[in-house]
């Protein structure tokens, strides 16, 4: 799929040059007004493809598209990944990981020199997640129920715990991000604080930074809560500031 995506990249890049007569050298920079920077875009929670039976479902309009993508295109341009490669990673300085499976051993030393090397990350971490799903539990379409991501949350000097006594139901944290049964993040070691009763943790992590929320309800594609755009866009601001490093007010 990421040489897919690839394919289609270069392909609407030759259309432009084409249409407008420009050379490839005569793009946009990087840092031009209305530039949008490139947001890797990687998880379970089906935020670029919604939630789709087969591929025949993207083309009939019977797939369910996440509300998020329009937000996100709004600010970056987004390019899918399927793997965490020095590749699949190379020339992205934001990422956003949104439930994502267990990563393999080479993709963990790759998102972490990556981030090293001062990488961007918004990650969503939950260990139980909440939200409906068209596909049934078992099936590889559904978001992953539990987060799996213990090696490389440790590295960094997080572990993440879980209060089975909590009561389900969508709440409000700090009056402004939707969780339901979250988890909560200790620091042990490394640069990482943690806010919110654990429900938020900022590492430092060489040149890079990590904002990891321990829940994914703010991301429920089905009856998402109103607070849930401005929630999302708080945590963007935060982690990436659109592309720049702007001092964040979401924790305020």
């Amino acid at each position: 799929m990421a040489l897919h995506h690839a394919l289609e990249r270069a392909l609407a890049a030759g259309l432009l040059i084409l249409a407008t007569g420009c050379r490839a050298e005569d793009a946009v920079p990087a840092d031009a007004p209305g530039h949008r920077p490139e947001l890797g875009l990687m998880g379970t929670i089906p935020l670029y493809w919604g939630e789709e039976g087969a591929f025949g479902d993207r083309l009939s309009g019977k797939a369910t598209h996440h509300w998020a993508r329009a937000q996100l295109e709004a600010h970056y341009t987004l390019h899918p990944l399927d793997t965490l490669t020095t590749q699949s990673l190379a020339g992205l300085d934001l990422l956003l990981l949104a439930q994502p499976r267990a990563l393999s051993g080479p993709e963990n030393v790759a998102l972490d020199d990556w981030v090293r090397a001062g990488g961007h990350v918004l990650l969503f971490a939950d260990p139980l997640v909440t939200g409906e799903s068209r596909f049934p539990i078992g099936d590889r379409r559904r978001p992953q129920g539990a987060i799996l991501l213990s090696p490389i949350l440790g590295h960094w000097g997080l572990r993440l715990e879980f209060d089975d006594t909590q009561t389900e139901g969508v709440t409000l944290a700090a009056g402004q991000i939707p969780v339901d049964l979250p988890g909560a993040f200790v620091a042990e070691g490394g640069d990482c604080t943690v806010d919110w009763g654990g429900l938020l943790a900022r590492c430092a992590i060489g040149k890079g930074r990590v904002l990891a929320l321990a829940d994914s309800a703010v991301l429920d594609l089905y009856d998402p809560d109103p607070a849930a755009p401005a929630a999302l866009g708080r945590l963007l601001d935060e982690s990436f500031g659109n592309g720049t490093t702007r001092e964040s007010t979401a924790g305020q």
